[in-house]
């Protein structure tokens, strides 16, 4: 409400960016399956959304969004039935190189605009008869969407992580082999698992698209793969409200590195600092920035310990 527009833009991006870390942390802090090519589910509904718009007028959120999320879910049913059948570090070059293929697809054809990418001029909106009820050309109106997008997208991973399913895919991430030995199809888990994480980033990728009004192919490239990837680890793995805090971090941090007015020609080198905090970060705290509670209730802990030894000590 109060907001100017380059910070409203900043606090979109930074809801979008935390579901699309939501959808990861189901792969790699719920299952256990690092995937490197988690940005192409995200590029894919973008362009899905771009492709199917209107150019005369604004398309429908009730079509553009589930048809998005739907071409994520379904490319996603293909990348794990196939990855899936691979481990460990195979595994992961292998969603790599899935995203890869999709991102040439989209670079060297004029599918989507080439290199270059497409617009999306006339953005989607909701309306019922002559009244538009949700209009994403409104910058408030799309804020409110996407916030509404991440607290669905938190509860239903919240709800699955204290689900039967939600449980069988920690189980696989502990110990696969004695959860297939206890008769679970742990191969149909983590394809369940993938098309889920997928689906959500296409929920993303309909929200970023949108957001920005273009979409190219850097949005499936392995590099926003790896900030995704970066982002959970920064949060804390293993934890949603880790994921959140760590696309906040990321993103506050990389505009911060980047603003010519604080670090002047140096700004065009934020990778490098960036890069440098992120090692700073995972060396001090293994656990991500979430550990910081834990850490500062253990100082708690061994304080309270510390003066009830002292005090028993005084009556003895």
């Amino acid at each position: 409400m109060f907001l100017s527009s380059y910070f409203q833009d900043l606090a979109a991006k930074i809801i979008i960016y935390a579901i699309l870390a939501l959808s990861l942390e189901l792969l790699v802090g719920t299952t256990g399956l690092v995937s490197l090519g988690h940005a192409a589910f995200f590029g894919i509904a973008a362009y899905v959304t771009g492709l199917a718009s209107p150019e005369t007028e604004a398309g429908s959120i009730l079509i553009l969004l589930p048809l998005a999320m739907l071409a994520a879910g379904a490319y996603a049913l293909v990348v794990g039935a196939l990855s899936l059948r691979t481990k460990g570090v195979y595994f992961i070059m292998v969603t790599l190189a899935f995203a890869q293929m999709a991102y040439y697809v989209f670079h060297d054809t004029g599918i989507g605009g080439g290199s270059d990418g497409m617009y999306i001029t006339l953005r989607p909106a909701l309306t019922l008869g002559s009244t538009t009820l949700i209009d994403l050309d409104n910058s408030r109106h799309l804020y409110f969407m996407a916030l509404g997008a991440l607290v669905f997208t938190f509860a239903l991973l919240a709800l699955v992580q204290r689900s039967r399913f939600g449980h069988a895919l920690a189980g696989i991430r502990i110990n696969e082999q004695r959860m297939r030995a206890a008769g679970f199809q742990t191969y149909w888990y983590k394809l369940a698992a993938f098309v889920l994480a997928g689906t959500l980033a296409g929920l993303a990728g309909f929200l970023m698209g949108t957001k920005n009004g273009v979409v190219n192919p850097e949005m499936l490239s392995w590099h926003e793969s790896g900030a995704v990837l970066l982002m959970i680890i920064l949060g804390g793995l293993g934890s949603l409200r880790g994921a959140v805090i760590g696309a906040i971090a990321f993103v506050l941090l990389k505009e911060f590195y980047s603003s010519e007015a604080i670090f002047g020609e140096f700004a065009a080198r934020w990778q490098l600092t960036l890069g440098l905090t992120m090692i700073f970060f995972v060396a001090l705290l293994p656990k991500g920035l979430i550990g910081l509670a834990s850490l500062r209730y253990g100082k708690r802990v061994d304080k309270s310990r510390m003066s009830s030894s002292i005090q028993a000590g005084a009556e003895k």
